[in-house]
């Protein structure tokens, strides 16, 4: 007989998000490597002593890890995937119930540090994963593209002295030749 699948939403659920993301999931991983209380001292320097509680320094800088992990450049996008990934809600220390920091909170906060925050939280880190092995340093990659130009040779405008003008130039249509000829 065949089944047909009726949704019916519960009023009450017993969920732990612990129970739902595995243990070798990444995000999973990166929390039990990452300490990042550091933070706290860090950053206290740029916030003041009264008004409205902040978002929270490290859940900040781990929306800033999520996005560059996901590449995600809109804070907006950010923020609505994170709500939607359970192993990122995990990552992050939310809920599935809690509400996560407005995008434009995460754009504020961004312009409130200086860069030397930023460089010194990457290094923090890297270093971090590199002790717990999630780093090796066997293998190296440069992403670059080579593209010819498309310039025609009339209308260069030629940087040497003059007097090796006409060197240049044989060198110049010699090359050219020999990329026509490839």
């Amino acid at each position: 007989m065949q089944g047909k699948k009726e949704y019916q939403e519960k009023l009450f659920a017993n969920f732990q998000l612990s129970e739902r993301v595995p243990a070798h999931n990444f995000y999973r991983r990166l929390k039990q490597v990452l300490d990042l209380d550091f933070l706290y001292l860090l950053t206290r320097p740029y916030y003041g002593e009264s008004g409205q509680k902040s978002i929270d320094p490290i859940v900040f800088f781990k929306l800033c890890l999520v996005g560059y992990l996901e590449n995600i450049i809109s804070d907006r996008d950010l923020i609505q995937h994170s709500g939607m990934r359970l192993d990122i809600l995990f990552f992050l220390g939310y809920d599935i119930d809690e509400p996560l920091p407005w995008h434009s909170t995460i754009s504020r906060t961004r312009q409130l540090y200086p860069e030397a925050v930023f460089e010194e939280v990457f290094t923090k880190i890297f270093s971090m994963c590199v002790e717990k092995g999630m780093v090796s340093g066997h293998t190296q990659a440069i992403d670059s593209a080579p593209i010819k130009a498309n310039a025609s040779m009339d209308t260069l405008e030629l940087k040497v002295p003059k007097e090796d003008l006409e060197a240049h130039l044989y060198n110049i249509r010699h090359i050219s030749l020999m990329d026509k000829k490839k």
